[in-house]
This record gives C-alpha cells, sequence and structure tokens, in this order.
C-alpha cells in the first residue's frame, strides 16, 4: 500500500507583512509576525530559526539561517479577502473570486426576524462587535432574558453567542443550523455558535465553538484526494470550513496545544494521507484579544512542539506550515488584517532548504500537494514539489 504522508499545518492568522493591496482594507503597515516580535523584545523560535523562516521574513530575534533546513517564502492571497474560510479554501486550491457580504451595521430584518421566529428566542446587540467586548456588555443581560447575543465583524460572519448555563450546546447548536439555512441567499460565509461560561465580570468562551461555513463553490484538493481514497484527517475547524467536503475524518481540538498533540500522535500512527491542521489560538484567544504577549508564548509553544513533530516524521513525509491571514495584535482594531503568510515546508529527510520567494496564490500550497499525492489539482497554484525534492 502506498504510504505517503503530508502535514499541512495552519497557523491561523500569523501574517507576514500587509499585502500591496492591504490599505483598502484598512490595513496598510501590519506584519503579525514582525509586530509580535518588535513588541515582546525578540521572539526564540529555534526550530522555525532552523527551517529558514528568518529567510522569509524580518523577525526580531528569528535571524536568518546560512543553511536553512527548509524551504521558505511568502505568499500573496489572490482572493479579495482576510477571511479563514477563504483562506483555507484557497490553500485548498479553490480561490474564492466572490467575496463574502459583511454586516458592519448588523443583519437587515429580512435575516434577524425568520431567525427569531424559527429559534423562539429574542436577540440583542445585533452589531459588528470584538467577541470579548460583546459577552462584557451584553452578557449579563443575556442570562436574565435569554436572549440570542447575535454580532459581527468585519468578516462575513453571523456570531451566535449563548451561556452554557442557559442555553444547552444542543439548543444553540440547532439554532446556528437554522440560521445557515437563513443566511444561505445571502452568501455570508460562517455561522459561528460562541458558546460562553462564567459569571459578569469573568465571562469565558468555551472551545465547544462550531463553525458552519458555506461550501466550497468549487471542489477542492481534499475532494480529489477522498476521492482518490486517500484519507483525508482534519485537526480543529477544518472540518468545519470545509462543511464536510472531503474530510473523510474530523478531530476536535481544545487550543494550540492539544492541536499540536493530536498532530504529533497521528505522525506517530496514521498510515497515510493527509492531516490537514488548524491551530486558532493564535487568531481566537490572542490577535482578536490584542495580547502580543500572549501571541508570542503561543508562537514559542508552538515552535517547542515543532521540534517534537520533526523528529516524528518519517522519511518522505511532506511538511507544509502556513497560514490563512493576518490578525495583527498590536493595531487599533480587533479584526483580521490583510496579509501576506509565510510557508515553510519541506520533505523528510530530503536535501538542503532554499528560497520559495514570493508566491502568486495560496493556491501553490494545494498544487503542491495534489502533485505530492499523484491526484489532479484544481487548476489553481504552482506546485513547489520538484523543490523540496531537488529535482
Amino acid at each position: 500500500m502506498d504510504d505517503r504522508r503530508a502535514f499541512l499545518i495552519v497557523l491561523d492568522s500569523v501574517g507576514a507583512g500587509a499585502l500591496p493591496d492591504a490599505a483598502a482594507f484598512g490595513d496598510a503597515g501590519t506584519d503579525t509576525l514582525g509586530h509580535v516580535a518588535e513588541a515582546v523584545g525578540g521572539l526564540r523560535l529555534p526550530h522555525l530559526e532552523r527551517l529558514g523562516l528568518g529567510n522569509a521574513h524580518r523577525i526580531r530575534g528569528v535571524p536568518p539561517a546560512a543553511a536553512p533546513a527548509a524551504w521558505t517564502g511568502r505568499m500573496a492571497e489572490r482572493s479579495p479577502a482576510k477571511d479563514t474560510t477563504t483562506g483555507h479554501w484557497e490553500l485548498a486550491g479553490v480561490p474564492n473570486d466572490r467575496p463574502f457580504p459583511t454586516f458592519p451595521h448588523g443583519f437587515p430584518p429580512e435575516i434577524v426576524e425568520p431567525f427569531v421566529r424559527r429559534t423562539g428566542r429574542g436577540v440583542l446587540g445585533n452589531k459588528a462587535a470584538s467577541g470579548t467586548q460583546i459577552l462584557e456588555e451584553l452578557g449579563a443581560e443575556h442570562l436574565a432574558t435569554g436572549k440570542w447575543i447575535l454580532y459581527t465583524s468585519a468578516d462575513s460572519v453571523f456570531q451566535i453567542a449563548a451561556h452554557t448555563g442557559v442555553v444547552p450546546l444542543e439548543e444553540l447548536y440547532r439554532a446556528c443550523a437554522i440560521a445557515r439555512e437563513i443566511i444561505d441567499p445571502f452568501h455570508i460565509g460562517r455561522v459561528i455558535a460562541r458558546p460562553f461560561e462564567g459569571s459578569p465580570g469573568a465571562f469565558r468562551r468555551t472551545y465547544d465553538r462550531r463553525d458552519y461555513a458555506m461550501p466550497p463553490p468549487r471542489p477542492t484538493v481534499l475532494e480529489a484526494l477522498a476521492g482518490a481514497g486517500w484519507p483525508v484527517i482534519g485537526v480543529g475547524k477544518i472540518h468545519d470550513i470545509f462543511a464536510g467536503r472531503g474530510v473523510t475524518e474530523s478531530i476536535h481540538t481544545e487550543g494550540n496545544d492539544d492541536g499540536c498533540r493530536r498532530t504529533i500522535e497521528l505522525a506517530r500512527t496514521a498510515g497515510r494521507g493527509l492531516v490537514f491542521v488548524n491551530l486558532v489560538d493564535f487568531d481566537m484567544t490572542f490577535g482578536h484579544r490584542n495580547d502580543a504577549p500572549g501571541y508570542a508564548r503561543a508562537l514559542e509553544a508552538f515552535d517547542v512542539h515543532l521540534g517534537t513533530l520533526l523528529e516524528t516524521l518519517r522519511p518522505g513525509d511532506l511538511l507544509v506550515i502556513t497560514a490563512d491571514h493576518g490578525c495583527d495584535p498590536t493595531t487599533p482594531g480587533t479584526d483580521h488584517t490583510r496579509e501576506y503568510v509565510p510557508v515553510v515546508a519541506l520533505v523528510s529527510g530530503g536535501g538542503p532548504g532554499g528560497d520559495l520567494g514570493l508566491r502568486d496564490s495560496f493556491a501553490d500550497v494545494g498544487a503542491t500537494v495534489a502533485h505530492f499525492f499523484g491526484v489532479p489539482g484544481t487548476g489553481h497554484g504552482v506546485s513547489f514539489l520538484d523543490r523540496l525534492r531537488g529535482t
């Protein structure tokens, strides 16, 4: 049996400098990696440094490697967006040329009224807000009334927050499924279940979040792999992002450390196929909360796990580490930022690394994964697998 294996790890929101059109998104001058490093006086990322991350982007504390062990570069997002769903779809070979709509002034009555009628609860909020701020503002009223906390952001998201002591998880999930049906004609990117717990002044979101995404507009590389009989294991919210399409097994995680441990365990046990990982804490816990020191600690913790993963890979395994957008925690806002993303790639046991340069699309990752497994690509992206193999 063919035992090819690939590990695609998305460091959610770890951007690497503003894209040329960032000003049009309100993101001129953003640089998640660079600014986080500056904010803490430098990062300590010995494994990523050895692989060559500092060769691809200027990061205080992570100098360029004289002889990088991996191939590194930066990738531009072709899709006119900066959200999680679009970024992942493009990584899987499907750029999204139609931007998802956003609702900076809240959702219209033709969406909210049927949602209230069908779920049997009223709504609070219905505006653009930070997830933590909206809980501080409306959490106590939610406890008193049982109404949903409905909010959005600069992304195309319909977010529903509910306290686990007021609304059972299954009811929240049913409400999100209803919302997904209602908003489908509006082409809104995601419905997000945001359960939380605690008391006023100390509310905290749980890891029981679920995303209800629009399905990709065209088949992705994941579907090509699954159709050819390759296992596709989604770790974290991968299944949700792709509406389950092309994902043959899904593993729920509770934060970055848990996601890294699950990935390492799969590297020890999985026989073949693609392991596709999303590490959400960079974005959810630190980027959106403007917590640069926490973001730095999370990067350094990932680097420790990466050392174990590199030791666990089998000869011939493909490893790609990248991101899906930025979320610069040093900016005044709390939303995603329009940035390049880093790409760090190697074939375990292969030759020395080098420079992948500036790539035109995240879809280069999907093309590389398709090339590695010998399945048809999507027609988007340029494979860099031959570089990794030294051919």
